[in-house]
């Protein structure tokens, strides 16, 4: 099976290539803005004519998209998660009409939900900013294309090598730069009372292998979370367990726009377990414990 990964070099996509790589039989390809990969790709510039003829080039029987834009000004996020799956999947029709296409989506997409309920796959769509709407835009020209494509609706990913830019990213190096001061330690944060369902990012990357090696059609869209709400504020209690960080988390720094927007999501995963077999197996604990074995010390003056 040959699959082509778009993504790999991101948090996400490095522990899917891993996942993707140790399946019987794969060959996985690349696609990305650097020359080392086998196919030289910018989603945000693309055309869907020539890149039509680089797929057909490349015979992929599998394409998963990771490309995305957490971050920026409305046009880059527009670029990149709302026009680049469309002009995948043109090109995909065109060149690779047979390729399976996993889109990675996000629990962005659905926005305000209430309090206490779990989002199944056909839930109101209401993304509250930029990036959500941008998302659902990519995840719809994907849902509404005639390929066999699926998107991975993916809520809050945890993990060994989580960007600086995300929340338990940014926290881990905070507590290894705090950690010295002992008892005297302060970590500054934003309010941490909103609720998120986390997963850990090598259970999307499983997830992601099943959705490509499934032997029939999938449905539309499918959810990958824990099914569990949990406070932002267990990142930070995971994360001081597993440093031995003795001083102090204080809540009172900026907080995020979108935590305030929309203070409860809950996935229901029964779909992706039905269809994929697919279960969410690390304790958050575990994958706290897992970043934060993976973060540097600080390197000393």
């Amino acid at each position: 099976m040959r699959i082509l990964l778009l993504g790999s070099d991101g948090f996400l996509g490095r522990h899917a290539a891993d996942v993707l790589r140790s399946l019987p039989g794969a060959t996985v390809l690349t696609a990305g803005r650097r020359p080392d990969h086998d196919l030289r790709l910018d989603l945000a510039t693309a055309e869907a004519g020539p890149l039509g003829e680089e797929l057909a080039a490349l015979a992929p029987d599998a394409v998963v998209n990771f490309a995305g834009a957490v971050a920026g000004s409305a046009v880059k996020l527009a670029e990149v998660n709302a026009r680049g799956p469309a002009v995948l999947c043109e090109a995909l029709e065109q060149g690779a009409r047979g390729a399976r296409l996993v889109h990675i989506g996000s629990a962005g997409e659905y926005g305000v939900c209430d309090p206490g309920s779990s989002l199944a796959e056909d839930a109101d769509a209401r993304p509250v900013g930029v990036y959500g709407a941008t998302k659902l835009a990519g995840s719809l020209a994907v849902a509404g294309s005639p390929l066999d494509a699926v998107v991975l609706r993916v809520f809050n990913p945890v993990g060994p090598g989580a960007p600086a830019g995300s929340l338990p990213g940014r926290l881990a190096a905070e507590l290894r730069r705090a950690l010295p001061d002992g008892a005297e330690g302060v970590v500054k944060v934003g309010d941490l009372s909103a609720h998120r369902d986390f997963v850990d990012a090598r259970d999307i990357a499983r997830a992601v292998a099943l959705a490509v090696t499934a032997g029939r059609p999938l449905p539309r869209v499918l959810n990958l979370a824990s099914g569990r709400a949990q406070p932002v504020r267990a990142i930070a209690d995971g994360l001081v367990a597993a440093s031995g960080f003795t001083g102090r988390i204080d809540e009172s720094g900026a907080g995020s726009e979108r935590s305030a927007a929309v203070s409860w999501q809950q996935a229901d995963v029964s779909a992706a377990a039905r269809v994929l077999g697919w279960h969410p197996e690390t304790a958050l604990a575990d994958t706290l414990r897992d970043l934060w074995l993976g973060t540097e010390a600080p390197v000393a003056a």
